[in-house]
This record gives C-alpha cells, sequence and structure tokens, in this order.
C-alpha cells in the first residue's frame, strides 16, 4: 500500500514539473559535434533563457565571446543561454566538427551549443518556430530572444545589439 502511494505521489510531482516546461522547449536537440541529446525542459527548468541563432563565418561571430561573458555572469542567477548553429544565411560551416571548433576551440564556449538547424521559414526548428509566433524570425544572424521562465515574455534583439549592451543586459535582469 506504501509503494502504491509514493508511486502516485512521484507521479504527480513529476507530471507537475513537467507541466511548468513551456511547449517550445519540450524536445531533445543534439548537442554541437556530438552524438549526446538534450532535453530543453530539463536544461532550463523553468529559469530564464537567452537564445541565439549562430554562425561561423558571419562578421557578428565574434560576439561569442560576449555571449560567454553573459553566460559566466547571470548562469548563477539562473540564466541558461543556448546557441542554435544554423546555415539559413549561408555562413555556417559545413561539417560541424568545424563549427565546434570554432565555438569551443576559437572563443570558449561552455554554453549550450546545439547542433545546426533551420531557424526560419517552415523548416525551422520548434523553438524557433516559437520565437517567431512570439515576435519575428531571425533576419540575420546572432539574432538574441531573452524568454521568460514561463515562456510568455520574448524580447528580440537583433545581430548588432551587442550581448553586453545596456538594452540586453537590462532585458536579461528584468526576467531574472
Amino acid at each position: 500500500m506504501k509503494t502504491i502511494f509514493w508511486t502516485a505521489a512521484l507521479t504527480l510531482v513529476s507530471g507537475g514539473a513537467l507541466a511548468q516546461c513551456p511547449d517550445y522547449l519540450n524536445y531533445d536537440a543534439k548537442r554541437l559535434h556530438s552524438s549526446e541529446k538534450v532535453n530543453l525542459c530539463e536544461l532550463t527548468q523553468g529559469k530564464p533563457v537567452l537564445i541565439v541563432n549562430t554562425a561561423s563565418n558571419c562578421g557578428f561571430t565574434p560576439q561569442f565571446k560576449q555571449l560567454e561573458a553573459i553566460n559566466r555572469l547571470y548562469a548563477d542567477k539562473g540564466l541558461v543561454v543556448i546557441g542554435f548553429p544554423s546555415d539559413d544565411f549561408f555562413q555556417e560551416e559545413d561539417d560541424e566538427k568545424d563549427t565546434a571548433k570554432v565555438c569551443y576551440l576559437n572563443y570558449g564556449v561552455s554554453f549550450t551549443m546545439l547542433s545546426p538547424s533551420a531557424v526560419r521559414g517552415s523548416d525551422a526548428n520548434p523553438v524557433f518556430r516559437y520565437l517567431a509566433e512570439k515576435s519575428a524570425s531571425p533576419k540575420w544572424n546572432f539574432y538574441k530572444y531573452v524568454v521568460s521562465g514561463d515562456g510568455e515574455q520574448v524580447m528580440q534583439f537583433n545581430s548588432r545589439v551587442t550581448p553586453d549592451s545596456e538594452e540586453l543586459t537590462k532585458a536579461i535582469e528584468s526576467v531574472l
């Protein structure tokens, strides 16, 4: 009888936790240049998220350094940074290992980077389909989206808004 009670209690607790996950994050994605999958709900756990579509061969690629600084500054306060490499603007490496080299070796990225995927149009991944519905699709690489933990508040910033700008900093701090 006790086993049935605890099983039911655990089911209710875990079900409640899953219910708090915004639909747009309710999927598994492959980490960059890895066979490992990451569940975006587990990664974020209701935390605010900074989402960026990236490219390895763009004039804005040096923003990786500032994104890493943002990650280090705000990770302990709950912010999760996720990079989505994409070749939608024809500036991503053809081979994932080369994208990984740019991110990890050239720029020292430690935040979550996912395998390349589409970020606009009918092929966009579920996260960017949601962001397009809530704000707009990226018009270039390094568009940044600050999303509240419940997924309801989405603030979009174009490529020219640097990760260390006052505008983006205020947006991040408003959702922490």
